[in-house]
């Protein structure tokens, strides 16, 4: 049966139709792999719709025959978010080792926390009733779908790369889009990781991507972690790859001063500029972070088609700074916006995201009109999207059927109307007020419940994992691999 989703405000945010439109009391139609219609409803189109498509499965209500059963909401649709760049081996260790910087955190949390999950992964299994690597990562796909993100590019890092099919039956389950970046390291780093020969990370990569090439909602490419974990033969092996399948590369730079600043001293050069010196640098390159960035970086990165992802939670939270943003789009460098992993954002809220690099880069600027509302919000879907290279980001045929569905019946959203929905949703929501999620065509969380994860039962199991961790942190010992003084 075709779905129909309708509400008071839609937010089409495609090209198409003008990226700025605002409709008021607007449909959708779908079906599992695309969008039918979008527009402005009246009972005259309903009643065609109904008279095209036979009955309607009603977003929030029921099989329609008639007009009047086809429901709309209080609320706004637009867009399923996407989310750029993150990590979904960081649930669990959300508000561990704060207020230190990046490396610190690096070593405290995730290498302790992914080292675990490895040196006690059968104890745990046993415990769990399932790996707790999936466990772990069906949290996160969970709190994507409460923040209302549908799609995500996951960096695969550490312990992680080893687990490439527990994260991919994660997203499964939830229903979600996955582009999987997965890592690799070959020096200054945790030995236990390193590949050595560089042809592990690239075997691993084969691997992959035969089991996952008949699954169109699940992309394999590569992930090298970082430009200082990953010397030139590798990391020209790993593009060598990523030319040869049509994919991205994918890799952190630039996040941290004294990483960064590290690495020109023992290589003479900055991340970008060492990117470009072995020919990595293109349009199907895409850097997470890129905090410490010069001049000539900033050229580089615009001469080559870098993309750029902004991850403003998390560089603020660990004191890493924030990137010339302002310097990058004047230069024509696309940028997203995402949140990172949970464990240094400790959240997934996207609109939160989207608000903290607005509201950063005016205050630091001194400027009120450097992104405004409507462009922060499509560096979250559309820009996102095409950065991403799917389907995806906007409501227009033919695109994906991902959508989400913001409440607008909450205290803090009223009043809004057509004149500031847009500004609505950056500057006054929390970010939990996504009601409805549809993804590939499915509904996946309805009415604020999600459809297709037990939320009660992972978030039993991931806190019984928590504690389990807090204990080994106890008997083990500080883990040390980011291969940088702190």
């Amino acid at each position: 049966m075709i779905g129909f989703a309708r509400a008071r405000l839609l937010l089409p945010l495609s090209d198409s139709r003008g990226r700025d439109e605002r409709i008021e009391d607007g449909y959708v139609t779908y079906q599992p792999d695309e969008i039918l219609e979008v527009g402005a409803y009246t009972d005259e189109v309903g009643q065609q719709l109904l008279s095209k498509h036979g009955k309607l499965d009603v977003l929030g209500g029921t099989a329609a025959s008639t007009v009047d059963e086809l429901v709309s909401h209080d609320g706004v649709l637009l867009p399923g978010f996407v989310k750029a760049h993150g990590h979904d081996h960081e649930s669990p260790i959300i508000g561990m080792v704060k207020d230190v910087p990046l490396t610190a955190w690096l070593d405290g949390a995730v290498n302790l926390f992914t080292r675990f999950l490895e040196e006690r992964q059968d104890a745990l299994s046993a415990e769990l009733g399932d790996s707790p690597h999936f466990v772990t990562y069906l949290k996160a796909k969970a709190d994507d779908l409460y923040y209302g993100i549908t799609s995500a590019m996951t960096h695969h890092c550490n312990f992680s790369k080893y687990r490439v099919d527990e994260l991919a039956r994660a997203s499964e389950t939830a229903g979600t889009r996955i582009i999987i970046a997965v890592g690799s390291q070959d020096r200054n780093y945790y030995e236990k990781l390193l590949d050595i020969p560089h042809t592990l990370a690239i075997e691993r990569l084969d691997r992959a991507v035969v089991k996952y090439a008949d699954n169109d909602r699940i992309t394999i490419l590569p992930g090298p972690d970082q430009f200082f974990s990953n010397g030139p033969e590798i990391l020209k092996a790993l593009k060598a790859w990523a030319r040869d399948h049509g994919t991205l590369l994918h890799c952190h730079s630039s996040e941290e001063l004294g990483t960064t600043e590290w690495f020109k001293k023992e290589y003479g050069m900055t991340p970008v500029q060492y990117g470009h010196d072995i020919g990595i640098l293109d349009e199907q390159t895409v850097l997470a972070h890129q905090v410490q960035t010069t001049a000539e970086d900033v050229a580089i990165l615009r001469d080559t088609g870098t993309r750029i992802v902004h991850n403003p939670l998390a560089n603020t939270i660990l004191g890493s700074g924030m990137p010339p943003i302002m310097d990058m789009l004047e230069a024509g460098i696309p940028v997203a916006i995402s949140t990172d992993g949970s464990g240094s954002a400790d959240n997934q809220n996207i609109l939160a995201a989207a608000r903290l690099a607005s509201q950063y880069q005016k205050a630091h600027h001194q400027r009120a009109q450097n992104l405004p509302a409507q462009q922060v919000l499509e560096m979250i879907t559309i820009e996102a999207a095409e950065m991403l290279r799917i389907n995806a980001g906007s409501l227009e045929p033919g695109k994906a059927a991902d959508l989400v569905l913001i409440d607008l019946r909450r205290p803090n959203l009223v009043p809004t109307r057509k004149t500031n929905v847009v500004e609505n949703l950056i500057w006054a929501s929390d970010g939990s007020e996504a009601r409805f999620v549809v993804a590939g065509g499915k509904v996946v969380k309805d009415d604020y419940q999600l459809t297709t994860i037990d939320v009660g039962d992972v978030s039993q199991k991931l806190s019984w994992l928590a504690t389990e961790l807090d204990s080994y942190a106890e008997q083990s010992g500080e883990v040390q691999g980011t291969g940088a003084p702190r």
